[in-house]
């Protein structure tokens, strides 16, 4: 028991981040029905821009005195980097060819990944960056069950990030254009809604926060890689289409699926497949329940 309820931990740690990145995915394909491939590329900028920020303030020495205020700093810095970057992605790889077929958007999107991975490559190198080894080190101990400092670190900041977006899209007026535009864009450009603003404003969000799960796994694992978003964004894809692709509710229940399926079939299975189980299941649900487990029809209800 104590095992199971150790793994249960991991698999929420893990969960939370898919679900973090799977967001991004959901969220943009709400708006405009498109399968943005390079989110896994914006998790990853995010990663290194973290790595980038936090060795700098280690170099001026702050975050021996200030770590709490740098890591909030790096947080901050990071999102909004990447928020700008995915709306500049936007505005070159997929609004140009808003008006054409999904396949041209969808090749664009693909293209766009294999282009910023390798910008990745060419720019930070083939090797691993390490991160300040010296934050939240050790954890509570509950008998032989370990709940470490990071973990319950990257918990709380995925529980906050995923509240504040439920607030933002479904207690505002920002998220019910949001939704409005999702529904029908032409009417609600006739109450004065610009569709082109939504549609950047849902990339910056969607890049926010998984620029924010760069970071998490960057302090998670020790590392970060210029190639760490291809794995990880197809399984935050397999998370939103098992959630139900569209649905923000379902994304989040669909990455706490992926990594509890993850963690509990390396554990229990064999961790030389734990990155098998993703597919599995995305497969498994394309075949017997195509809408996801929460996924909905867009009908007057919606807005």
């Amino acid at each position: 028991m104590d095992y199971f309820i150790q793994q249960l931990i991991n698999g929420i740690t893990l969960g939370g981040l898919y679900a973090l990145i799977a967001l991004g995915y959901t969220m943009v394909y709400g708006v405009i029905q498109l399968i943005n491939f390079a989110h896994g590329e914006i998790f990853a900028t995010g990663g290194y821009v973290g790595v980038i920020l936090l060795s700098f303030f280690t170099g001026l020495g702050y975050m021996e005195t200030h770590p709490i205020l740098c890591l909030a700093a790096a947080f901050v810095l990071t999102m909004g980097y990447c928020a700008f970057f995915a709306v500049g992605v936007e505005k070159v790889a997929y609004k140009p060819l808003r008006k054409q077929s999904r396949l041209a958007a969808l090749l664009s999107a693909l293209g766009m990944s294999i282009f910023l991975s390798n910008g990745l490559m060419l720019t930070q190198g083939v090797y691993d960056k390490a991160y300040p080894g010296e934050l939240f080190q050790g954890g509570v101990d509950f008998g032989n069950i370990t709940i470490g400092y990071l973990q319950m670190m990257i918990v709380g900041m995925t529980i906050f990030l995923l509240f504040g977006l439920n607030i933002l899209v479904f207690k505002t007026k920002i998220g019910m254009a949001m939704r409005a535009t999702a529904q029908d864009k032409v009417m609600s450009s006739l109450v004065s809604i610009s569709s082109n603003r939504i549609i950047s404003l849902t990339f910056a969000i969607g890049a926010g926060l998984a620029a924010a799960a760069g970071i998490m796994v960057g302090l998670y694992y020790g590392s970060v890689r210029y190639d760490m978003g291809f794995l990880p964004g197809i399984k935050a894809f397999a998370a939103a289409v098992l959630g139900g692709i569209g649905n923000i509710t379902g994304a989040m229940l669909g990455g706490l699926i992926i990594g509890m399926v993850e963690i509990f079939g390396a554990g229990y299975i064999s961790g030389q497949y734990k990155d098998v189980f993703a597919f599995i299941i995305l497969i498994s649900v394309l075949y017997f329940k195509p809408t996801g487990i929460m996924g909905e029809n867009i009908d007057d209800t919606r807005v």
